[in-house]
């Protein structure tokens, strides 16, 4: 099995700590272009985000992690198999801070440079905007600055490179996230195998943001709790050798976890403690 991913850039240590987490053991990348799995017949190869698509299309990778952006602009969406929720970032217009923007319209007539000529020539006929397309790659940003464009197409994360370069984000293109791409031309075992990598995926995905409770409380005050742990169904509830006491235990959203420790120490729990989990399987 061949798994494609990025060679240098935000998706790189995600992805490798993704297969990791999936029972892949792959050790620190070096120099080298394909990392061998030690416990597999798995090897990764580090390709530039635009080569992925296209050796997964052509079936020289087996499968690949990659940006939905990536995707849309290589026309490769039909290979897309599953999401990863990971690498959250949007393909933005962004103006220089002077210029007035209002609408869509605002744009008719301006010359932007971009890095995703398809995504933003599609997203431009669904307005009905008439605009000049400059295609660049790199530095996208520092176009309107020297006098290139008037406005950029580019893929946003956190809107600092943006503010350091005297723009500001005006329209949203499309939202992205690193997804998983499979070969058209996969065996039926090889196909068998990316699902159920893709699965243990999800499971993995789905335990990201979530933190496993386990508690002493008195016995009277376990519906209370419960309402306040529902869990995936419901909460573990065990009796303890001390008279009057269960133990519970609970799966709760991380960003909620404190709140939730909070309450229950209100209703006498003790001995709480909360771990991470490593996959959730529903």
């Amino acid at each position: 099995m061949k798994i494609a991913i990025q060679k240098n850039g935000r998706l790189t240590d995600r992805s490798l700590d993704l297969l990791r987490a999936c029972g892949i053991d792959l050790p620190q990348p070096a120099a080298k272009l394909v990392l061998p799995a030690t416990n597999a017949d798995v090897q990764v190869l580090f390709l530039r985000d635009d080569d992925i698509v296209e050796a997964v299309s052509t079936g020289v990778a087996d499968a690949g992690i990659v940006g939905q952006n990536v995707v849309s602009e290589q026309q490769g969406t039909d290979l897309v198999c599953g999401v990863l929720g990971f690498g959250r970032c949007r393909v933005c217009i962004a103006l220089p801070r002077e210029r007035v923007y209002t609408s869509p319209e605002s744009l008719r007539g301006l010359r932007i440079a971009t890095s995703y000529p398809r995504v933003l020539a599609e997203w431009l006929k669904v307005n009905h905007i008439s605009a000049e397309v400059h295609t660049i790659s790199g530095s996208v940003e520092i176009a309107p600055g020297i006098g290139l464009a008037d406005a950029i197409c580019d893929i946003v994360s956190s809107g600092s490179t943006l503010l350091a370069n005297g723009l500001r984000e005006v329209a949203v293109v499309m939202s992205s996230e690193a997804v998983l791409v499979r070969a058209p031309s996969a065996t039926t075992e090889n196909a068998a195998w990316i699902d159920r990598l893709l699965s243990r995926m999800d499971a993995v995905g789905r335990a990201r943001n979530k933190k496993y409770v386990l508690m002493n409380i008195p016995c009277k005050q376990v519906h209370e709790a419960a309402a306040l742990i529902p869990g995936l169904r419901s909460p573990t509830v065990l009796p303890l050798e001390r008279e009057g006491w269960c133990g519970m235990h609970a799966v709760v959203p991380s960003d909620e976890v404190w709140n939730i420790l909070d309450a229950l120490k209100e209703l006498g729990a003790e001995g709480i403690l909360v771990t991470t989990i490593e996959a959730l399987i529903p």
